[in-house]
């Protein structure tokens, strides 16, 4: 993939300050950056400096109904799929990286309860292993229906 497609240009969306609309019921995106996917991310982009950031897989948004107000809103958003996505060694280096050169505070790794999703648990394990600093690391798993399963500091 090349670095010149401009959907991988970096994008912070963080001053905007959309509330929705109380007549229609719309909600605004919460998403505040883009790109989100873990292979084109950069833990060098400002919306990751100190903040709390979201590991996601795939599948969870569209399992949850309310994802944007109820998990998203003020975070910071990486997206992967732990089955599909090739070349995850380099998602373990970019969570590292995360971790001691963005500094974020937390990371919280949302999957879904089928089995080969864990996985993105563990890229996020080693990846905080290998880092220097030392983070809060939150696992929830999302049923197939969209209820949580489980919230859990690891």
């Amino acid at each position: 993939m090349s670095d010149c497609c401009p959907g991988s240009k970096t994008m912070d969306f963080s001053e905007k300050t959309d509330q929705g609309d109380s007549e229609t019921g719309k909600r605004p995106s919460q998403l505040r950056q883009w790109p989100i996917q873990l292979h084109l991310v950069s833990p060098q982009a400002p919306y990751y400096q100190e903040k709390d950031v979201m590991l996601v897989a795939d599948c969870v948004p569209f399992a949850l109904g309310d994802f944007h107000k109820d998990f998203l809103k003020g975070k910071s958003l990486a997206i992967a799929c732990p089955k599909l996505d090739s070349e995850q060694e380099i998602y373990v280096e970019k969570i590292k990286s995360l971790i001691d050169d963005a500094k974020i505070n937390t990371l919280t790794v949302q999957i879904m309860q089928v089995p080969c999703c864990s996985g993105l648990v563990q890229v996020a394990k080693a990846g905080a292993d290998k880092a220097t600093r030392k983070i809060p690391l939150k696992q929830v798993v999302v049923g197939l229906e969209g209820d949580i399963l489980s919230e859990d500091w690891i």
